[in-house]
């Protein structure tokens, strides 16, 4: 089975089209592959087709005002993203860059866009897709505005324990592996400000650090600090 295909017919949105519909998709996609820490668009590019992560780790970012990178999302192997695409075929805003060596399939906007015109079932996942990830942004941007950076902190730990924890002896362990100072470009802080509050978190016995790991010990006591409800892994 040629890999675009494959990659296709195991995304969840796409699962239940006809194999036809899949071999159309197929048909008027593209692969390309991006070493670690290579852009796969840039502000200012043209907006027309969306992308589907087949291998690796991808980061949505901006750049804010004083040229520092604000990281919007994360996106794992079986995500889309530039989905605004979509709904208008504009200039990007934001920017997207490999973290690891990724392969993305690219497919053209019109394509999803038919697509949703004539399944309700698409659309409805690339709704859902969109509504969450917007969600999950515009509660950091909330939590910027009104917390402390210590709240941000645990905020931001258990948002990513939703999207990438995984259960073993310690807690639940972060599968992500992020710098201090993707941290703070995740959160607006400072490198120097979430080493100095992982170090309080972790001497509560909240969360266990290691190279670039991080394990969240008590996440009912980091919940109810925050005044959150325990993480759903997915």
């Amino acid at each position: 089975m040629p890999e675009k295909l494959w990659h296709l017919k195991n995304c969840d949105i796409f699962g239940k089209l006809l194999p036809e519909e899949i071999k159309r998709l197929e048909s008027r996609s593209r692969s390309r592959s991006f070493p670690a820490r290579s852009p796969v668009y840039l502000p200012s590019e043209k907006a027309d087709s969306v992308f589907l992560l087949a291998k690796g780790l991808v980061k949505v970012c901006n750049l804010t005002s004083d040229g520092k990178q604000s990281i919007l999302a994360f996106v794992e192997p079986g995500e889309l993203f530039g989905e605004l695409a979509i709904f208008a075929e504009a200039a990007r805003d934001e920017y997207v860059e490999a973290v690891d060596a990724a392969t993305v399939v690219m497919i053209p906007a019109e394509e999803l866009q038919q697509l949703m015109s004539h399944h309700n079932g698409v659309a409805l996942e690339i709704t859902k897709m969109v509504g969450l990830r917007r969600h999950r942004i515009e509660r950091r941007l909330k939590n910027l505005m009104f917390l402390s950076n210590r709240d941000r902190l645990i905020h931001l730990l258990l948002d990513l324990a939703e999207q990438f924890g995984v259960c073993d002896s310690e807690g639940i362990r972060l599968r992500i592996k992020l710098a201090h100072q993707e941290l703070a470009n995740l959160m607006g802080s400072t490198r120097e400000t979430v080493t100095i509050l992982l170090g309080h978190l972790k001497s509560e016995g909240l969360i266990h650090v290691g190279r670039r790991k991080i394990v969240l010990v008590n996440t009912e006591q980091l919940a109810a600090s925050v005044d959150r409800r325990i993480p759903v892994l997915r």
